[in-house]
């Protein structure tokens, strides 16, 4: 798979202030809580070869927000992400498929100091030239993963069953990345 012709080989950067890296998760099983991390950094490797081409992404999680002072102090302790102890999130991908108008990216995705692989269902949504002239790739992505797995376990019952926070947690990415230099 070849590269579109508007789009150059080399090594493309976050436009952090036009990216969103958010997730959702269940609270209280009847509602869904959002959040997302507001300072991140990443490297697309663009190839000839789509499929030779490389992503990788450090996310600062002290730079949590979920638009709640309280709750994002929580999640920020030492219950959740302990941020004191683990100040980043990392991915790096391994592989890129074509699977139609989509790909698959899989990675190892470190959360906690606990890696895993994770495989997200990601999209190219075209390139374009700015006002400033600078050239930009947009790109979504999306997966769900089991926070318990990175050992995100922190939980309480609720009294009337269930649990406060769900397991499954669903990873929304829209991307903005700024082109080489020429």
């Amino acid at each position: 798979m070849t590269l579109p012709a508007d789009v150059t080989t080399g090594t493309w950067t976050l436009d952090n202030s036009h990216s969103e890296i958010a997730f959702t998760v269940r609270h209280a099983g009847i509602s869904k809580v959002r959040g997302q991390f507001k300072d991140a950094v990443a490297t697309l490797d663009l190839a000839d070869n789509v499929a030779d081409s490389k992503i990788s992404a450090t996310i600062q999680t002290a730079s949590f927000d979920s638009g709640d002072v309280n709750r994002d102090g929580h999640v920020r302790g030492e219950d959740f992400f302990d941020v004191e102890a683990f100040p980043e999130i990392s991915f790096v991908s391994n592989s890129l498929v074509a699977k139609g108008n989509s790909y698959e990216l899989t990675g190892d995705l470190t959360i906690k100091g606990v890696t895993r692989p994770v495989a997200l269902e990601t999209e190219f949504n075209g390139v374009a030239v700015d006002p400033f002239g600078m050239t930009r790739a947009g790109v979504s992505a999306e997966t769900t993963i089991s926070r318990k797995d990175f050992g995100l376990t922190w939980n309480a019952v609720l009294e009337a069953g269930g649990v406060l926070v769900s397991d499954k947690v669903a990873i929304n990415l829209e991307l903005a990345f700024i082109a080489p230099a020429a």
